[in-house]
């Protein structure tokens, strides 16, 4: 079997149009809201269906429109639970095919599965394009300890800032002189950063070997900042963090977690974790494969808060924890502290 290969979204058609589908709560638009912060350049407008209230403050565009501005592609914005395509979202994207542009999906439903959309695709000389899929050959995870030095974001919940800091801390890094690639471990991820692997839609058994892969042999001084998906503590997703932490065998980990969050999102019945619940556990599953694994400190997402009340967050948090804190979005003394104990 031929050796896998990182997957490559480089040559995916742009600018993008990106579409929101019928969401109202805006942690499903995380796919969005990535684009349109970290690859802005790539990004034209916004596609809704009627009784939507999540926007990105991008111009609002049909696909006409957006192929008039010279859009290319119409990219699903939203992740949602399960990785769903509803059948509410099958007409904008047909309207998407017939005004010339290809679609592009991150979704666990693939697009050339849905009748309707492969018709149209044919009928307009468009691409269906799915980029939440592995490459094939992935190993299963060895557990053998690899050169180079590793980060991981780790999460209390889903879609609270672990990619936006994993981003954020490589160009940091490389900002201070250091060799350090972000690694993409989710479709967002993998269409800002142009290769990755989605390691929610590899089969168990090779997830672990899949973030080996991600991460592999590298020089010494190097950095590989992995971006974390889903919990520790999660009902539903903390299988692929744990095949993360044990495969990626980080040396460093930064916590992340959304001030004032109390419930699981999309799991209300189940609270959240603590930050230091979640700084042990992780510590101890990580400590099977790296046993010198160790937390940085904590990236505090604010983003609600007015900035004397986030400066009171972060300070407030980094007292309690004994750690260094900050909101990588609002940067900072905080930020570069929080840098400077990633590296130490």
């Amino acid at each position: 079997m031929a050796a896998p290969v990182l997957r490559e979204a480089q040559a995916l058609p742009q600018p993008y149009l990106l579409f929101l589908g019928d969401i109202v709560d805006p942690g499903y638009a995380k796919t969005a809201f990535g684009l349109r912060d970290w690859a802005p350049e790539r990004c034209v407008g916004e596609f809704a269906c009627a009784g939507a209230t999540v926007r990105t403050g991008l111009p609002p565009l049909t696909p006409a429109q957006a192929y008039a501005l010279g859009a290319r592609s119409m990219v699903i914005g939203v992740a949602n639970p399960g990785g769903r395509i509803p059948a509410v979202w099958v007409q904008p994207l047909l309207e998407a095919l017939q005004a010339g542009l290809d679609l592009v999906g991150g979704m666990h439903a693939r697009l050339a599965d849905i009748d309707a959309l492969r018709d149209a695709a044919a009928a307009n000389g468009r691409r269906l394009i799915d980029v939440r899929a592995p490459p094939p050959g992935l190993p299963v995870a060895t557990g053998r300890k690899r050169t180079g030095r590793r980060l991981l974001t780790v999460g209390t919940d889903c879609a609270l800032g672990k990619k936006y800091t994993a981003l954020s801390l490589a160009r940091a890094f490389r900002g201070r002189g250091l060799d350090a690639t972000f690694r993409a471990s989710g479709q967002t991820g993998i269409l800002i950063a142009g290769a990755g692997v989605p390691v929610d839609a590899v089969v168990a058994d090779f997830a672990a070997g899949a973030a080996e892969f991600l991460s592999p042999d590298a020089d010494p001084a190097h950095w590989d900042v992995i971006e974390g998906q889903g919990a520790l503590s999660h009902p539903a997703y903390a299988g692929v963090s744990l095949s993360l932490l044990h495969g990626s065998q980080p040396d460093v980990i930064v916590v992340c977690h959304a001030h004032g969050r109390e419930r699981m999102l999309g799991h209300a019945h189940y609270p959240l974790p603590s930050i230091e619940e979640t700084i042990d556990l992780a510590l101890r599953l990580g400590a099977c494969t790296n046993p010198a694994i160790r937390c940085a400190g904590v990236s505090l997402n604010t983003g609600a808060l007015d900035a004397a009340a986030a400066q009171r967050a972060i300070d407030g948090t980094a007292a309690r924890l004994g750690l260094a804190v900050a909101d990588p979005m609002r940067g900072g003394d905080a930020f570069a502290r929080l840098v400077d104990a990633c590296l130490a």
